[in-house]
Parts: structure tokens; sequence; C-alpha cells
């Protein structure tokens, strides 16, 4: 049950974005460049790295949706479990367990970053982009995990995703996502 009453029994982000469309219309465009936008990190490996920063953190809302989100596009089931337990003993691949390492401490310990975290990226191969854009996916998943939190928003024992999650993902776009299930539930808050 979300801790403000004016939320439904079932709220989840796109009741807070319907809530407060001068803050998260233009978050909106946020998350679609830093999770579908160019970057030298697939759509997966961001999903990746979303579903990874939530697990971190125990956000259950986020954790399970962006774990749905990276197996529809292809990450092996039980992959972002792997990772939680052990990056260097998971079936990630070889290149990405340094961001994730780096993705760990970010989120863990941000104020003990060193050099040496961001060389270990870029000698796995990835450059200045790529670990820019691993950071901005952490940072977006440490604020959307806070504001799920924060907010008492706690996933549905039963639910599964719907239909706008289902082309959410296909047309691999999180404005449209939103837009789409604000269309199919309507307006529910007032």
């Amino acid at each position: 049950m979300p801790f403000i009453n004016s939320y439904p029994a079932d709220a989840d982000p796109i009741d807070v974005y319907t809530a407060y469309p001068e803050v998260y219309e233009p978050w909106m465009k946020v998350q679609d460049a830093v999770m579908r936008g160019p970057s030298p990190l697939t759509a997966r490996e961001r999903e990746i790295i979303a579903a990874y920063t939530s697990g971190l953190n125990a956000c259950r809302y986020c954790h399970g949706g962006h774990v749905f989100m990276a197996e529809a596009l292809g990450v092996e089931e039980g992959l972002v479990a792997s990772l939680l337990e052990d990056i260097d003993a998971s079936d990630a691949a070889a290149a990405m367990k340094p961001i994730l390492h780096y993705v760990r401490k970010l989120t863990l310990e941000p104020a003990k970053m060193t050099q040496a975290d961001a060389d270990a990226v870029f000698t796995a191969g990835w450059d200045g982009k790529a670990l820019h854009d691993a950071i901005a996916v952490c940072a977006m998943f440490n604020f959307m995990n806070r504001l799920v939190d924060g907010l008492g928003i706690q996933p549905a024992q039963t639910r599964s995703p719907d239909r706008a999650g289902e082309e959410g993902i296909r047309a691999l776009d999180y404005s449209g996502l939103v837009r789409q299930a604000q269309k199919v539930r309507g307006a529910r808050i007032g």
C-alpha cells in the first residue's frame, strides 16, 4: 500500500508520472535517452545494469520489472540473480564484469570511486561514452529505487506484464510505454 493515500492501492511509477507531469514529462525524455538512446551499451546491457542496481538496493518493484525487461530482450534467465551473488562467477560477458563492479561500488560506496575503477572498465575495451552511459543507468535506477521505495510502491503479487508493457519492450521506448499504459488505464489520480 503506497504511503500517500491519494494513490491507488496498486500504484506504480506511471501513477506518479501522471500525478506530477511537470516533473516527469522531462524525466521520461531522460529515461528514453539513457535506456534506449545511442550507446556503446546495448539495450540488453543497460537493462542488466538497471536490474542489477535495483537488486543491490533491494528495490523489489524495479528489480523484478527490469529483470523481466532484460529477459524479454534475450538475457538468460537467472543471470541477474547470479550477478548479485558473485559477478566474477556469473555467466556475464567478460567485458561487462568491470562495468558491473563499477556499478556495484558506485551504488554501495559512491564516495570511494577511484581512477582505478574507471581504468578497469577501459582495460576491458570500453570507452568514456560507455562508462558514462553505465553511470547514467546506475544513477537513474538509484533515483527510481528511492522514488518507488520512498512512496511505498510495491510490486503486485499477481501482476503480469500487460499489453502496454509488451509493446513498450518491443518498441524499446520508455516514454511510449508510459503513454500507452496511461491511455489503457486512463488517468487514475485526480
